[in-house]
């Protein structure tokens, strides 16, 4: 029994054997497709889908508008003038691009470029407008007597030199040419308040009567001011005050008319023939003089005191309300040491030039010099300063002669 059992056990196993030798070469044909499934080679395909994708994100972050390239575009378009680049977006986490910063700060500067372009360029308009504004010709241009010579080649037209001890003529040129005299005007003014020895301490109104409509002259006396007759008078005379002169001559006893008619009765009592005045300020071109007649005007206001002081006074204050308003004298030779003046006005409308009266000490003599229609701003002081050194030049003893020969000269010329 044993003997069978084993037998039989032995027949199993070799049946088995066979079994799976029989098996055995179909083995690797159905491993094959499961080992491909999981090679590298059978993951390729995935693999390039994943480079496809992240591929795809850089394309598409190439057309955003915070990416490098269209950064660079918008540079070049830009910097064409035909088409300006649009603004960058912001980005979805809501910071402003870095291109797009830098785009937009170039595009500010052109800007603020352009704005400082435009501003030095009214700048320079109004440069061109000054350097090219000229003043309507004076009545001395228009008549030629700017052509007329002199020795010591004078910017005035009109020069007249006066030893006011001797009377000679020292200088003279077109001295008898009857012009507009401006402010000198004012020097009248001064000699009719002071002879008619008003108070000097009567408060007086500026009033809107004492604007000036005309010719539009600036004035730092505000309408309902209030100063005393003496304040006025020496800011008509220093200051050239055009409000304070009308104001005199305003409230002068009998008004305007009367004052203006006492002016000209006084210039034809000095013997002045070719002077007329309508107005105690000089604004209007119709008060006309010459030099010899100025001069004649000169020697009489240098002998009266107040108008000595407050003609050469170089600055004055006054209060005004509440405030005070400091004047400085029209003619800043009254502040030179070299320069002894006892009496001076100044004047200037474009009618007249620039013009200039003064009484001095020079070389020991007492003269009178005339000047009017005179070019340029500071000229008529420059003709003056010529003239000092002219006669501190000449010998004493010479003088004399020196100046009849200059005199002669400048007369025949």
């Amino acid at each position: 029994m044993a003997a069978k059992i084993s037998l039989w056990m032995r027949g199993i196993v070799l049946a088995a054997a066979g079994i799976m030798m029989a098996l055995a070469p179909l083995a690797p044909a159905a491993a094959a497709p499961a080992k491909k499934a999981g090679t590298h080679k059978s993951a390729k395909p995935p693999a390039k889908a994943k480079k496809a994708e992240k591929a795809a994100p850089k394309k598409a972050a190439a057309s955003k508008p915070g990416s490098r390239k269209q950064a660079k575009s918008a540079k070049s378009t830009a910097a064409k003038p035909a088409k300006p680049a649009k603004p960058a977006k912001a980005s979805k986490t809501g910071k402003t691009p870095k291109a797009a910063k830098t785009k937009s700060s170039k595009a500010a500067k052109p800007g603020r470029a352009e704005r400082a372009k435009g501003k030095n360029a009214r700048k320079g308009r109004q440069a061109a407008n000054a350097a090219g504004h000229t003043a309507p010709p004076s009545f001395g241009q228009l008549a030629g007597l700017h052509s007329t010579g002199d020795p010591l080649a004078l910017k005035s037209s009109v020069a007249l030199v006066v030893d006011q001890d001797t009377h000679e003529v020292l200088l003279s040129k077109n001295g008898h040419a009857v012009l507009p005299i401006a402010s000198l005007t004012k020097l009248m003014t001064g000699l009719i308040v002071s002879e008619a020895n008003l108070p000097l301490d009567e408060v007086i109104t500026i009033t809107s009567a004492d604007v000036d409509t005309g010719k539009g002259s600036h004035s730092r006396l505000a309408v309902g001011a209030q100063l005393t007759r003496g304040e006025l008078l020496h800011l008509a005379l220093m200051a050239s005050e055009n409000r304070a002169a009308h104001a005199l001559g305003r409230t002068f006893p009998g008004g305007m008319e009367r004052f203006v008619g006492l002016m000209n009765a006084r210039a034809v009592a000095l013997g002045m023939k070719s002077t007329h005045y309508v107005e105690p300020t000089g604004l209007s071109s119709a008060n006309h003089s010459s030099a010899h007649d100025l001069a004649a005007l000169v020697a009489v206001a240098a002998r009266d005191p107040l108008l000595r002081q407050l003609s050469t006074s170089p600055e004055y204050e006054v209060a005004v309300g509440h405030r005070v308003l400091e004047f400085k004298n029209t003619n800043r030779l009254v502040r030179d040491p070299d320069w002894r003046i006892g009496l001076q006005k100044t004047g200037y409308i474009s009618e007249a030039g620039r013009c200039l009266v003064m009484q001095a000490l020079v070389a020991e003599r007492r003269l009178i010099m005339v000047f009017l229609d005179s070019e340029g701003k500071y000229s008529r002081l420059a003709d003056a300063e010529r003239v000092r050194r002219w006669i501190e030049s000449q010998p004493p003893a010479a003088s004399g002669s020196a100046s009849a020969k200059d005199a002669a000269h400048a007369a025949a010329s």
